[in-house]
């Protein structure tokens, strides 16, 4: 009698701990974020194939939302620092699978293009803070990209985005040039010749 109470138990603890962990492995799975975290207007990533090498432009130039994220020490930058450079803004986190695969990219793209002219802002949506970015770009050997964080996804939202990754180019005069959705090879020929086209005053 008392084994098959205890095996009852057991199958019991084995139900509840299967509905415990469910959601979590579903989450990680379909892209969408851990609990405590937010993709701007909503915790999903983009799936692999999604928009990739999908350059979406305005139907005109305009100004971004005068935007104010965080940089490694806590500080609050505007976005209006970088006036008078193109920048290229990733909204990413850790998190999300494809925004890991396309780091590289964009780690790459800061070294070929970066300087007084242009900038990649890679613009974590982490919670963890500084330290989570630090940690992810030595394990990745990104070395070239500064830590940006996005406080309360206020980025995200005023951008509107609809997932992660999204990136925006911005021209010199801080207007939204176009943006992609989903991971891109932002180091291929093609998307440096459309930055260095901006850059020119494309």
């Amino acid at each position: 009698m008392m084994g098959k109470i205890l095996g009852a138990l057991l199958a019991i603890g084995l139900v509840l701990t299967i509905v415990a962990i469910y959601p979590l492995v579903t989450s990680t799975e379909s892209g969408k974020a851990p609990s405590g975290q937010a993709a701007g207007e909503g915790a999903t990533t983009y799936n692999e194939a999604a928009a990739s090498g999908s350059f979406l432009p305005p139907d005109r130039r305009q100004p971004v939302p005068a935007l104010v994220f965080l940089d490694a020490e806590g500080r609050d930058v505007p976005l209006s620092e970088f006036r008078g450079r193109v920048v290229l803004l990733n909204l990413w986190a850790t998190w999300c699978g494809p925004c890991v695969r396309e780091m590289p990219s964009l780690d790459a793209l800061q070294v070929r293009l970066g300087g007084p002219d242009f900038a990649v802002v890679a613009l974590s949506q982490d919670r963890g803070g500084a330290e989570v970015v630090r940690k992810f770009y030595e394990d990745y050997d990104l070395a070239n990209l500064d830590v940006w964080l996005d406080k309360a996804n206020a980025a995200g939202r005023a951008l509107k985005t609809r997932g992660l990754p999204t990136t925006v180019l911005i021209d010199a005069q801080g207007r939204e040039v176009g943006r992609v959705e989903g991971a891109e090879e932002w180091d291929a020929p093609e998307m440096v010749e459309r930055i260095e086209a901006v850059i020119a005053g494309g």
